[in-house]
């Protein structure tokens, strides 16, 4: 299984970014995908994260109406759209997904709950 993040780099505070992530994943709709992010000297961090295509998205609090995660089943690929991003937001960000293990899912916010991950991409916003 691997995963492939793209779409990082440099944009002034108050642009945007779109990160992708494509999956090699044959169950690809029946995983659990989220991203994480971390920052030097920091703490990797939940930022997003989507169960079930039909299911409510979970954000952490600081980006929560600037960042919209959502998936295509069909391409095996979950994104990241980033707007009015801040100096502070700037880290390697990773995707990352785990199978569902169940009917009522709860996505899963800690990095030790996930199976899978890709190799992160760099997002770097100039002040």
């Amino acid at each position: 299984v691997q995963l492939q993040a793209s779409g990082g780099g440099l944009v002034q505070a108050g642009g945007s970014l779109r990160l992708s992530c494509a999956a090699s994943i044959r169950t690809f709709g029946s995983h659990s995908v989220a991203w994480f992010r971390q920052a030097p000297g920091k703490e990797p961090e939940f930022v997003a994260g989507k169960g079930r295509s039909g299911d409510e998205p979970l954000y952490t609090d600081s980006v929560k109406g600037r960042f919209t995660i959502s998936r295509d089943n069909a391409k095996n690929t979950v994104y990241l759209q980033m707007n009015s991003l801040k100096p502070e937001e700037s880290a390697v960000y990773y995707c990352a997904a785990t199978p569902m293990t169940s009917v009522i899912w709860l996505i899963p916010t800690r990095r030790a709950d996930y199976r899978y991950w890709g190799q992160g991409t760099q997002v770097t916003v100039s002040s």
